[in-house]
């Protein structure tokens, strides 16, 4: 009786024992994650001395610690991107999505990092303790001119890709803040009617306005519901139904060919277009285009929005064939959309962080990849031509570069908050493209007028950067 009653007992331990072997396992590796990110964590509140850094493509660097601080050379220009690191406010941007890499191992929650660590300190070495640095694909130089041409107002908001990769060359919201005076100000911050906080590159949903009529001629010339030829007729207003548009200053063009249309931004036109492309289709490219999808970005992004395909009626189609209507989106889904015809009807998958670097050598390597391919490489051929003559002697003239051809479409979007916002998407060279500039500037007027000249002097830096 005694052994089968010490029998139970050993097995009563073992029991224990193997629940808090699951116990630990489970901290460690299943909830140690979100223990460690929690704003609350004890462990967050030491001095963070050994928390990687995180760099621009050349090794610039656009955070590091100092001391017992976290400091952002850059400043305002990349606040809400590279975003902050306190205890007291917990983490934005690349400091939250890349939180376990740059944080030493022992409070990353990375249990691959913490084994690293282990064996680290079996061999005596203390380096695997050491946060990772954190690679950007951001260019300095494009990044300083998008964020000193965006300041100049009071809200705005831009993205550089480079259309073959994805790779994200620079991107800027203003207002901004200073990262390295946040705990004074995030308060403040907090309660800002103009949202400092919020990064409108990626999380700025707009009416595009007439930029989207890129997305409409792709859509029309891939199915071939119209071509180069199509021809159209403006008197200054359409009907559809009861329902009455017109162009914008209650313009007259009278009757165009697709490009005429294109480069001259004529709505009455678009509608037409959008009509003969029928509302299945134009949604069925909504969704070959993942617009409204996340995008797979590395950081959160607020999709595009649209209403249900069975709520719409004729005049709603109409509208958002010219950008308008229900339709938002953000810059960064506009530099996508110029972007995939750049690259020959490839939408590239965008991207922002490039690297890993840990003890010194690379542990994880990232590229941007494909999205879909919404259009044909002809359709691509067929827009870009059409996207030339908005700069040559359309309502983008403002945009042309000397020697460099550059294809680029105007926006005025008209939305409930007062005078229309500006926008403006191109690419150049058009013949061998090495960059895409989205640019939307708040309530600024035409797009010829404020955010194509923003465009033109920053794809200007941007392709002196790509030379040197």
């Amino acid at each position: 009786m005694i052994n089968r009653a010490i029998a139970r007992l050993w097995v009563l331990f073992v029991l224990l024992f193997i629940g808090l072997i699951l116990r630990q396992a489970y901290v460690q590796l299943v909830a140690g994650p979100q223990i460690a990110a929690h704003p609350g964590n004890p462990r967050r509140a030491l001095p963070n001395r050994r928390r990687g850094s995180i760099l621009a493509t050349d090794g610039t660097v656009l955070a590091k610690t100092v001391g017992a601080h976290r400091v952002y050379p850059l400043g305002r220009e990349l606040a809400q991107i590279v975003g902050y690191d306190s205890v007291r406010y917990g983490t934005s941007g690349i400091e939250a999505a890349y939180d376990r890499a740059l944080s030493p191992a022992p409070t990353s929650g990375d249990p691959a990092a913490q084994v690293q660590a282990l064996l680290a300190a079996l061999r005596g070495s203390t380096a695997a303790v050491r946060g990772a640095n954190v690679v950007t694909t951001i260019v300095p130089a494009i990044q300083r001119e998008l964020y000193a041409e965006l300041a100049a107002h009071a809200r705005a908001a831009g993205v550089v890709l480079d259309p073959h990769t994805g790779a994200v060359l620079a991107i800027a919201s203003v207002p901004s803040f200073d990262p390295n005076t946040l705990a004074a100000s995030f308060p403040r911050l907090l309660h800002d009617s103009q949202a400092p906080l919020l990064d409108r590159a990626l999380d700025g949903l707009y009416p595009p306005g007439s930029t989207f009529k890129i997305f409409t001629s792709s859509a029309a010339l891939d199915t071939g519901a119209v071509t180069l030829h199509s021809t159209f007729y403006d008197p200054g207003y359409y009907y559809i139904g009861k329902f009455r548009l017109h162009n914008a200053g209650h313009e007259v063009t009278g009757r165009s060919d697709l490009t005429r249309a294109f480069a001259l931004s004529v709505n009455v036109d678009y509608a037409q277009v959008a009509l003969r492309l029928g509302l299945a289709e134009f949604y069925r490219y909504l969704h070959r285009w993942q617009i409204g999808s996340s995008l797979d970005f590395q950081l959160p992004t607020e999709p595009a929005r649209y209403p249900p395909e069975s709520s719409i009626t004729p005049s709603e189609l109409a509208q958002m064939g010219f950008g308008q209507g229900a339709l938002l989106v953000s810059p960064l889904q506009m530099a996508l959309i110029a972007a995939t015809v750049a690259n020959g009807g490839v939408e590239p998958r965008p991207y922002i962080v490039r690297q890993i670097v840990r003890a010194g050598a690379v542990a994880s390597t990232y590229s941007g990849g494909t999205l879909s391919t919404p259009i044909s490489a002809e359709t691509a051929a067929e827009v870009t031509k059409m996207m030339l003559a908005v700069v040559r002697y359309g309502t983008g003239t403002s945009a042309a570069l000397p020697g460099v051809l550059v294809a680029g479409k105007t926006g005025t979007a008209t939305n409930p908050r007062g005078v229309a916002d500006s926008w403006f998407v191109c690419f150049a060279p058009a013949q061998a493209p090495k960059a895409v500039v989205a640019i939307v500037v708040e309530n600024a007027g035409y797009g010829a007028a404020v955010a194509a000249p923003i465009a033109r002097d920053v794809m200007r830096i941007a392709l002196q950067s790509m030379r040197s």
